[in-house]
């Protein structure tokens, strides 16, 4: 049995949904709000793992339920592996999602719904980012994200309509490690100089070693299959300052996935963007030199720690020409990333004049200079 919780409102009974622009849980019949802190006692039961209040939970399978069907409509072997149902506890409406689900909406009477047994125990998250953007500002924040495009073709602004757009809790792991670095490089130094016979040139070869301590704070991996790892690092940086102990409150309204890629493996893309922060770093201290060649570089980890946190982004999709494009906003700073389609008549246009103008420039220079 899944524990699904709908957060209601304590005055009217309508469905709470939590509010980015007064952080706190607003109620849409009757104009309350509420604080997440007075529902803290709903998460009690998830470090723990006991049961709080059930609602129904299904495994989707393939098997016979007695009535005929068209042969299209049946599910295939293994197609239904990793689905569940569960029963909207407002109006009895069934939900479907797989085994990552953790908030959603019924997609019947549309209330808010979080699935407390995705937080159970190991499960629970120690922090939440709360949205600070809502879905009006996301939706401006796209159309101000198109706007001085030199090569967006012109009708993409006028006919772009957005065929979705939802607010995702995304799954982190926030990696802290300490590291020992030892490095060596080659620096060369170059004098010149001339008399009146001929013209000198010395070349010094210096062999520059650093080594020590650096700390790694707050290094934030995505850790769902679901999401694209190379968006939600264009969409950094979270600010960990404003994070907030994890509450299930915080997710009313919004979608909310929880992770499916483990800490062994995401500490690997965590370690990659270790040993190559590590090696600017130590590289930017040498100076004084015409050139620097880093000829040995070792980073040693010497502890690391885990935990686990939920991120806000905003997740828009619209259709151009048969295409869909795929835009992220970053919930907290309203950073918006995406793809946007190219008017390549206008670029060949563009590439042309611009071939002409410096052809025209270097004509100019060899009358006037040659």
């Amino acid at each position: 049995m899944a524990n699904l919780n709908e957060y209601k409102c304590p005055l009217c009974g309508g469905a709470l949904e939590f509010h980015a622009g007064s952080q706190k849980l607003f109620c849409p019949f009757c104009d309350s709000s509420f604080d997440p802190g007075l529902f803290s006692e709903t998460d009690a039961s998830l470090s723990d793992g006991t049961s709080g209040s059930e609602g129904s939970e299904t495994v989707v399978t393939g098997q016979d339920n007695g009535f005929k069907q068209d042969v299209h409509n049946t599910w295939a072997d293994g197609e239904t592996d990793g689905l569940y149902t569960y029963v909207c506890k407002s109006c009895g409406g069934e939900i479907l999602g797989d085994s990552t689900l953790a908030s959603t909406m019924c997609p019947y009477c549309g209330n808010p719904v979080v699935i407390m047994g995705a937080f159970k125990g190991d499960l629970k998250p120690d922090y939440v980012i709360p949205f600070k953007f809502d879905k009006k500002q996301a939706v401006a924040a796209l159309e101000e994200h198109t706007k001085g495009k030199r090569f967006l073709p012109k009708v993409f602004r006028a006919l772009n309509k957005i065929n979705e757009i939802k607010g995702i809790y995304i799954p982190f792991w926030i990696f802290d490690t300490d590291t020992s670095g030892d490095y060596a490089y080659q620096g060369t130094k170059v004098e010149e100089w001339e008399d009146s016979r001929y013209r000198y040139k010395k070349t010094s070869y210096y062999k520059v070693e650093r080594q020590g301590l650096v700390n790694f704070r707050k290094i934030p991996i995505g850790c769902s299959e679901k999401a694209n790892q190379a968006i939600m690092e264009s969409l950094e940086p979270f600010d960990m300052s404003q994070a907030v102990d994890f509450q299930t409150a915080y997710l009313a309204g919004y979608v909310a996935d929880k992770f499916d890629i483990n800490t062994d493996v995401s500490w690997e893309r965590a370690k990659e963007r270790v040993v190559n922060s590590s090696s600017n770093y130590f590289y930017k201290t040498v100076k004084g030199y015409n050139s620097v060649v880093q000829k040995h570089g070792t980073v040693t980890i010497l502890e690391k720690s885990a935990k686990y946190a939920l991120f806000p982004v905003w997740m828009l999709s619209t259709t151009y020409n048969g295409t869909q494009y795929t835009f992220a906003m970053n919930g907290q700073s309203g950073k918006m990333v995406g793809d946007l389609p190219m008017d390549k008549k206008a670029f060949a246009r563009w590439l042309i004049l611009l071939t002409l103008g410096i052809a025209a420039g270097l004509f100019l220079i060899s009358v006037l200079f040659i």
